[in-house]
């Protein structure tokens, strides 16, 4: 691990002053086992949201929390750079009577979120279930995804249309920091539910505009758009703006439907795009300033009910390509 950032003296007195208080001690420790909203906190605090709302401000102000807004939602979490933070949270004893109750109160407002997010799942999952059984299984095409980006290794994961989280569940045993954007807050409260019972404490999900990534410049090594581009009706755009934030020789990988007739998933489940052909995602890569590598075609088993087969289009970012260039597959 780098050694802790600096900070001149007034920085790093308010940030102490900003923690050393009884009711903010007690959020940072929170904050770093789950993103929690103003309400979740008066729930385990026991504490009226204005009071909560304050601490949170000056704790922000300190450079020591992170806010996200969702909707009319807002989440806040413990700042992802803040040595400080991270210091004191490691210094607390988990079996010290304050932070064990913190703790368990924080264990039943995850029920209620596991619960609410169990409701959304089950309301939907027959469609779900309707549409995998369309397509090749989710074990060939996560194992072809496996493949296609673990030739190269990454530390940083961006997940576009994130759904349920998936793609950072795959990855997040290998990769230091992960984010899944989505437009849907009930599918952010899925994947946060998933990621949460999963211990992925280093990925975290945001509602975010694909079109418009509220994310700096060249932040992550590896980017995926998983099952999404069929959703848009701009998709060059999209890919564009996923290229943006790639780092210097990153990745971007496309997964998503070959072309197909089926107009039903148009008409019933809001797909703009019935698949895409090779050349057209190829084209947007290039256009976006990246060199495509591989594509790859995943046709339905024989004998099953499938009938569209899964592409994926892996591209780089070619600012800091290595002297031997990966071999282009075409399948």
């Amino acid at each position: 691990m780098s050694d802790p950032a600096k900070l001149n003296f007034d920085a790093l007195n308010g940030a102490l002053k900003a923690a050393g208080e009884e009711t903010r001690l007690r959020i940072l420790a929170l904050l770093a086992e789950a993103e929690l909203t103003v309400s979740d906190l008066t729930d385990i605090l026991h504490q009226s949201q204005p009071r909560i709302s304050r601490h949170l401000k000056l704790l922000a102000e300190a450079g020591l929390v992170e806010r996200f807004r969702e909707g009319t939602w807002a989440f806040f979490r413990t700042a992802e750079h803040s040595d400080i933070a991270r210091a004191l949270i490691a210094h607390l004893n988990p079996a010290d009577r304050v932070i064990a109750r913190d703790r368990e109160r924080l264990a039943a407002v995850r029920a209620a979120r596991t619960a609410a997010a169990q409701t959304y799942f089950r309301k939907h999952a027959a469609e779900w279930d309707r549409i995998r059984k369309l397509h090749v299984s989710d074990e060939a095409v996560e194992a072809a995804i496996r493949d296609a980006l673990e030739q190269r290794p990454f530390r940083s994961l961006l997940d576009l249309g994130t759904g349920t989280g998936r793609m950072l569940e795959l990855f997040g045993s290998q990769i230091e920091r992960g984010l899944g954007l989505d437009m849907s807050l009930d599918m952010l409260l899925l994947a946060r539910d998933h990621l949460e019972r999963a211990g992925l404490r280093h990925c975290s999900v945001r509602q975010g505009d694909i079109y418009d990534l509220p994310i700096p410049d060249n932040s992550f090594d590896a980017v995926i758009i998983h099952q999404v581009l069929h959703f848009l009706d701009d998709g060059a755009r999209a890919v564009k703006e996923a290229s943006r934030v790639l780092r210097p020789g990153g990745s971007l990988l496309i997964v998503d439907f070959a072309p197909h007739e089926l107009e039903f998933l148009r008409e019933k489940h809001a797909h703009r795009r019935l698949g895409f052909a090779s050349e057209v995602v190829t084209q947007w890569m290039q256009s976006a300033g990246l060199e495509p590598v591989m594509h790859k075609s995943l046709p339905p088993e024989p004998g099953s009910d499938g009938q569209i087969a899964v592409s994926l289009w892996l591209a780089r970012d070619t600012r800091a390509l290595m002297a031997a260039k990966p071999r282009r597959e075409v399948a």
